[in-house]
């Protein structure tokens, strides 16, 4: 398949669903939350995705691979908050084993592009 924009990535796909997955499922966290956990929730998803983006767009490939690695960071970070989530009962059991897999799918992809673009560089 060719690449020819960070939307062909299969990686950038998957990240965006999460995001909106996780929109979808912190509407129904409590009023209080909205400034706190809501808050994390969605910023950390949502910078997955926009990180993938922002490392493809620089056309360089030591950049791309710094723009993953952010990415993966946020990536630990919204599982943690979803462990939280889940422990403060915000989330039930099911939605979070479904988020959680796929957080860990995506943090495989990263992985493996991370891993590839270093053989191209090497």
């Amino acid at each position: 398949m060719l690449i020819t924009s960070y939307q062909d990535l299969k990686v950038w796909q998957l990240a965006m669903d999460l995001a909106f997955d996780c929109y979808k499922v912190t509407r129904a966290f409590p009023r209080d939350e909205l400034y706190g956990m809501t808050s994390q929730i969605r910023r950390a998803s949502s910078s997955i995705a926009a990180n993938i983006a922002e490392g493809h767009g620089r056309e360089n490939t030591g950049s791309f691979i710094q723009f993953l690695r952010i990415g993966q960071g946020s990536l630990k970070e919204l599982e943690t908050y979803l462990v939280l989530a889940t422990r403060l009962e915000f989330i039930d059991a099911k939605q979070s084993k479904e988020l959680l897999g796929v957080t860990e799918e995506i943090g495989k992809m990263i992985r493996s592009m991370i891993r590839r673009l270093q053989e191209k560089t090497a």
